[in-house]
């Protein structure tokens, strides 16, 4: 799984919104856009894209993330929406049934970051966890359904001239997918700076 072929590959990403409204057409779904402008903002090596949206429904959340990491071969999963406690709020539950190791850090990091805006960011139940098959593995990562939270969560905090204050999610999220085999993914620094061991950093070509 950690050979140099695959590590050479680009990047797959699978995207999931989670809403009832959105994917009954009653109102435009904006978490997947928000995910994709700032993924393409956010990515300097090859990546693809698979998306879903699908309503707050348990079992079709499970099935699309089985099917992104088993059959679509993704190495990170996305989801936004259906993380908060009312009863339709089903994402976290669904995302833990189909894991086989969880990865409480980003979720606890998230929360931190949005604790510094608003306080019922403690109502938030994002998660994150590892899904495993014989010749695969993914990151799955819940994400908050608003665009404003989904960019701060990924991207962290930084003051008026930069400088990081807080560090997103998404700093984390390239090693992690190292370590589980995926393809070695790198970012505009400007964006979000990625963290590697300097055992892990590869030479860049000149």
């Amino acid at each position: 799984m950690s050979d140099s072929k695959n590590q050479d590959r680009a990047l797959r990403i699978g995207l999931v919104s989670v809403s009832d409204r959105a994917s009954a057409g009653i109102y435009q779904d904006q978490g997947l856009p928000a995910l994709q402008d700032w993924l393409t903002l956010a990515l300097s090596t090859p990546w693809e894209l698979e998306t879903r949206l699908i309503p707050d429904e348990r079992a079709a959340i499970e099935q699309a993330l089985i099917e992104l990491v088993d059959v679509a071969k993704c190495d990170l999963v996305v989801t936004t929406g259906g993380t908060g406690p009312s009863r339709r709020d089903v994402t976290p539950e669904a995302t833990l049934a189909v894991a086989t190791k969880e990865m409480p850090g980003f979720g606890e990091q998230m929360r931190q970051i949005s604790l510094q805006f608003v306080p019922t960011a403690i109502l938030s139940r994002q998660v994150a966890v590892i899904r495993e098959t014989a010749d695969h593995a993914a990151l799955i990562l819940n994400l908050p359904g608003q665009p404003k939270s989904i960019k701060e969560t990924l991207e962290g905090l930084k003051d008026a001239e930069g400088k990081q204050l807080v560090s997103g999610i998404f700093a984390a999220v390239p090693y992690c997918i190292d370590l589980i085999g995926g393809p070695y993914a790198e970012t505009n620094e400007a964006v979000c700076k990625v963290f590697r061991p300097k055992s892990a950093i590869r030479n860049k070509a000149v």
